[in-house]
């Protein structure tokens, strides 16, 4: 019975603070409800046994993803004038999208009804061991049978942020280059001065 009642919850939560995510005027809020959308999806990811996939939505969502956005947000000049003015031009855009999703949406929940598609039959190999938690069967699985797709999967990830290191630390004019030799060689007395400013005077930097 609980399960029940919990899974009503997050899934009520989820498609409320979707719709939220939306229909908020302030870009800020709009996140914010996003962050509150995963965290009820990864309540589901619990209820239905998918623990790691429910980790991955705190972790690498909630906790990178949504926080990047609200960062990126909070730091851009958005004029809300310019985006209440800009609604009624791009409403018709905005309407076919929404059309083409209810169609997608539709057509989605009819291909379910009809049955499901036959991708293959199973061979056995990819079974869990009995006892198995669901961490424990993904991660057997992917050391094992996807071990080298994995493996290349790093090395690609790692060569993207190696090439984007190289692509944005560059000699720029008016920006002071990073001197580690000089940092580390730095003594603590020298980092910080002990002031004691009069009364209404305030600090001298």
């Amino acid at each position: 019975m609980i399960q029940v009642i919990a899974f009503y919850l997050f899934a009520t939560l989820t498609i409320a603070a979707g719709a939220l995510t939306i229909l908020a005027r302030n870009p800020v809020h709009s996140v914010l409800w996003l962050i509150v959308a995963f965290f009820n999806a990864a309540g589901l990811m619990v209820l239905a046994g998918a623990e790691f996939i429910a980790m991955l939505l705190v972790i690498v969502y909630v906790g990178a993803v949504a926080v990047l956005f609200l960062f990126v947000v909070m730091m851009l000049d958005i004029d809300f004038a310019e985006l209440r003015a800009g609604f009624v031009k791009n409403f018709p855009l905005g309407l076919l999208l929404a059309i083409v999703l209810v169609c997608e949406l539709v057509l989605g929940i009819g291909a379910e009804r009809a049955g499901g598609i036959q991708l293959g039959t199973p061979d056995g190999t990819a079974a869990t061991a009995a006892g198995a938690s669901n961490i424990e069967a993904i991660g057997a699985l992917l050391y094992s049978k996807y071990l080298f797709l994995f493996e290349a999967a790093g090395i690609i990830l790692l060569v993207a942020m190696i090439g984007a290191i190289v692509l944005t630390h560059r000699q720029r004019g008016g920006v002071r280059g990073q001197n580690i030799s000089r940092q580390v060689a730095r003594r603590p007395e020298d980092a910080t001065v002990n002031m004691q400013p009069e009364v209404g005077k305030g600090v001298q930097l």
